[in-house]
């Protein structure tokens, strides 16, 4: 048998190296690194398709190819099989979802495929990028979470990235990714005792679809962390892979050094969420004690100075406080210069703002443009004050705090040593989101928020008054 026939021979019988050939096919030029992961993935799939598991969940890091196996070779796969397969795939985002279809359709338009299975054809008359059917009406459908799948039945369904990273702290967005699961998509299986439902996603918060899902005990859960945090022992069929502790996943293309410097980068609860698949009990705190650094003086002079300012102006005793904070920057280095934390009427707020603009002379006043905020910028504006700063955050509060505690383990934010206002600074920031009040960790994440996305544009550009 010649090399030709040996290779279709394979392809056709060997799903492993067909997700080979599949992303060859969607990514001409890319280097394809097969790894033992990809064929641990495979081999779960293919007991998915002869019905050995009816659902199956795959916890697995940002680009290690999960999308590639699942969402694009395994439809693609089915299909050349069994022409009349019907396979649901949803993701989060609908521009995502749409461009696995159109490479699932691309690779069973290509020539190696077409030969490798030629009775599977795409139908001329229903080809279209969100569902194409072949010509025993079977189909690839792409949707949406949230998305209607009014009319569509399926015997393969697929959740890929059911969560959208920057709404997972959100209790309203997790529960309604759970419910569209849950009263939506499971109800689209043509038979509810043979068919099959695989959510394939990386971890991200500790009560997300996966966590959901795995408390049931009625899937079977696939787990790969990018590290190995003890010996793990996969034993799946003829496949045996023994996962030896502080082995990486990739060791063509991973290294030690990366891991530590990302866990830095997006802070250790993201770390252990995405890429050890171990997200961190919800009453973790972002950030902790050992994760403060203090200075004991600081330094004669700044590149600037920012305020940041997160606004109340009711003054009962259950009303949230405004809180003002001062930040010189050197390099990379930002330095906690003072706090005021008080309840104040608007007009006692706009006086207090005013005094601090005036004696400290800042680059950036940084102020939330909502609520008294809003009020608070045109007055400042009108008053003839060119360094204000409107901020309109789109994120939650856990998010934007989370996204910047890195910063504090990397020692890049220092707080004074000494000051009347540590005790109540350390307690909330190191507590939350379990604190009580949460007005200076708004205060702390804006300018580190603003801090990072000057960073992003190439550098903040300084405008003295």
């Amino acid at each position: 048998m010649d090399n030709k026939k040996l290779l279709k021979a394979l392809l056709r019988t060997d799903f492993t190296s067909f997700i080979g050939k599949t992303f060859d096919t969607i990514n001409p030029g890319a280097e394809y690194q097969a790894n033992w992961h990809i064929e641990l993935i495979a081999h779960h799939l293919e007991a998915v398709r002869l019905g050995q598991i009816k659902r199956l969940i795959i916890n697995i890091p940002p680009r290690a190819l999960k999308s590639v196996c699942v969402s694009v070779a395994w439809p693609s796969w089915l299909l050349g099989i069994n022409p009349a397969a019907r396979v649901i795939a949803a993701s989060y985002s609908g521009v995502l979802s749409t461009k696995h279809s159109l490479d699932a359709r691309l690779v069973l338009s290509s020539k190696w495929y077409q030969k490798l299975f030629p009775q599977t054809k795409l139908s001329k008359t229903h080809n279209q990028k969100n569902k194409f059917l072949t010509t025993d009406n079977g189909f690839r459908f792409a949707t949406s979470i949230g998305g209607s799948v009014t009319g569509e039945g399926g015997d393969f369904l697929i959740v890929d990235d059911p969560h959208n990273p920057a709404q997972i702290n959100s209790l309203k967005m997790r529960n309604r990714v759970i419910e569209w699961f849950e009263q939506t998509f499971v109800t689209r299986l043509n038979d509810k005792t043979k068919g099959a439902i695989v959510l394939v996603m990386q971890r991200l918060h500790p009560d997300d679809l996966s966590a959901h899902l795995i408390s049931s005990g009625n899937w079977e859960c696939l787990k790969i962390p990018s590290l190995a945090p003890k010996n793990i022992e996969y034993n799946f069929g003829k496949f045996h892979k023994l996962y030896e502790e502080n082995e990486l996943l990739n060791q063509q293309r991973d290294k030690h050094e990366f891991l530590l410097n990302l866990e830095q980068e997006i802070g250790t609860r993201n770390y252990a969420a995405q890429f050890l698949q171990e997200p961190l009990p919800a009453n973790y705190n972002l950030l902790s004690l050992e994760n403060i650094h203090y200075f004991e003086k600081a330094p004669e002079s700044f590149d600037y100075f920012v305020h940041s300012w997160d606004s109340a102006i009711k003054v009962s005793e259950k009303a949230d406080y405004t809180v003002g904070t001062l930040w010189g920057v050197v390099a990379d280095k930002y330095y906690l210069l003072g706090m005021i934390r008080k309840k104040l009427s608007y007009t006692d707020l706009k006086n207090e703002v005013e005094k601090q603009i005036n004696k400290y002379k800042p680059s950036f006043v940084l102020i939330e443009d909502k609520a008294s905020g809003q009020s608070l910028i045109q007055d400042l504006k009108l008053a003839g004050f060119v360094n204000i700063k409107p901020i309109k955050p789109t994120l939650d509060k856990v998010t934007r705090f989370a996204s910047v505690v890195q910063y504090f383990e990397n020692g890049q934010v220092l707080v004074p040593a000494k000051s009347a206002f540590n005790r109540v600074l350390i307690a909330e920031i190191t507590n939350f989101p379990n604190s009580k009040n949460d007005d200076i960790v708004d205060s702390v994440s804006q300018f580190l928020n603003f801090i990072k996305g000057q960073n992003k544009q190439g550098g903040v550009k300084v405008r003295m008054l």
